[in-house]
């Protein structure tokens, strides 16, 4: 069975429902994952923006939401995992807002992709602190034993 990450708010590659976004009630959406390779000590999600500030001319890739050491036995995590609380052991990184948790889609301009990437990793992570995307990509490294994504779309409502 394929390493595979699914969610019921949305199906890959469509919309994802404003109640996930600012212009909702910004809660995370529901997460499922299947087929984690045997071996897997830890799991890790990074969820970003590669289309930010504007899709039709990409700048940078804008960070929504890292955790890492998820355990690899959860198999899911609920909605609005902010209200009920990540799983024992899971740790979390700074988005791009400087801040822990979540931060939904809110995109300036354009629609936009959301990438929801699972890593299985062979070891469970040092504490890193709060990392940023990039120290905790460095942390993972020769730890990767197979990769999920899921990808959602939003563009924010013309006024």
């Amino acid at each position: 069975m394929p390493f595979q990450l699914q969610s019921t708010a949305f199906a890959p590659g469509s919309e994802i429902p404003a109640e996930h976004t600012c212009e909702g009630a910004d809660i995370s959406p529901p997460l499922a994952w299947t087929g984690v390779p045997p071996g897997t000590a830890s799991l890790a999600l990074i969820v970003d923006d590669p289309d930010a500030p504007d899709p039709a001319a990409p700048k940078m890739t804008w960070v929504h939401w890292l955790l890492y050491n998820l355990p690899p036995h959860a198999g899911a995590l609920p909605a609005d995992i902010a209200k009920s609380g990540l799983p024992a052991g899971t740790c979390e990184g700074l988005n791009d807002w400087h801040r822990n948790g979540y931060g939904g889609p809110c995109p300036p301009i354009g629609r936009h992709r959301y990438v929801f990437k699972l890593y299985a990793l062979d070891v469970a992570l040092p504490d890193l602190g709060t990392p940023d995307k990039a120290a905790l990509e460095r942390a993972m490294q020769g730890h990767v034993l197979a990769k999920a994504e899921l990808v959602g779309t939003y563009q924010k409502l013309q006024r």
